[in-house]
């Protein structure tokens, strides 16, 4: 990797822009990062801006494959500033961005999961190539999931026919569980 694909915009509300359509292409295509807006299911050139998450957007400075300005002076933001920005917007971001990582590292395509209620819809091909098999839920260690949140993950898995699996994110690494139902 580490080769800058393009220069992102950081907004008020925690989203990162890609403005030119250029470089949001070779983004997406360099591994289905970002979401071009207002596209649904980009299968071919996209004319508008590239909106990443701030998951992603760290994961993709830390890799050295973008570059984020702020504010109409378009001062950079180091990949630290960035980190503390997005940690301080989104709850648990630490444990997602841990989760997001990891899955990346092994080669899956990980993406906001909103759409699903759970925090990733993980893919091995990407959107578009394959359907996530899976949606993941990020969880400390420690941290409960009640009978109720597991009836309701159970019924959407279910019914968007995935694996619903909770990532549980403690001192000595993820622990991944994998949950699926059946008919007797």
């Amino acid at each position: 990797m580490n080769k800058i694909i393009a220069d992102v915009e950081a907004l008020r509300d925690s989203r990162l822009v890609v403005w030119s359509p250029e470089q949001g292409q070779r983004l997406l295509r360099s591994g289905y990062y970002g979401k071009p807006l207002g596209v649904p299911k980009p299968k071919e050139d996209f004319d508008s801006p590239l909106v990443l998450d701030p998951i992603e957007g760290v994961y993709l400075l830390e890799k050295g494959m973008i570059r984020v300005f702020s504010g109409a002076e378009k001062r950079e933001i180091g990949l630290q500033e960035l980190r503390s920005t997005s940690s301080g917007i989104l709850e648990g971001f630490e444990e997602r961005y841990t989760v997001y990582r990891d899955l990346r590292e092994r080669g899956l395509v990980a993406t906001p999961g909103i759409k699903y209620g759970c925090d990733f819809a993980v893919y091995r091909g990407g959107p578009g190539v394959d359907h996530a098999p899976f949606i993941v839920q990020v969880k400390k260690v420690d941290e409960s999931l009640s009978a109720s949140e597991m009836v309701k993950a159970g019924r959407l898995a279910t019914t968007v026919r995935k694996t619903f699996i909770i990532a549980m994110v403690g001192d000595k690494g993820i622990k991944y569980l994998g949950f699926t139902w059946w008919k007797p």
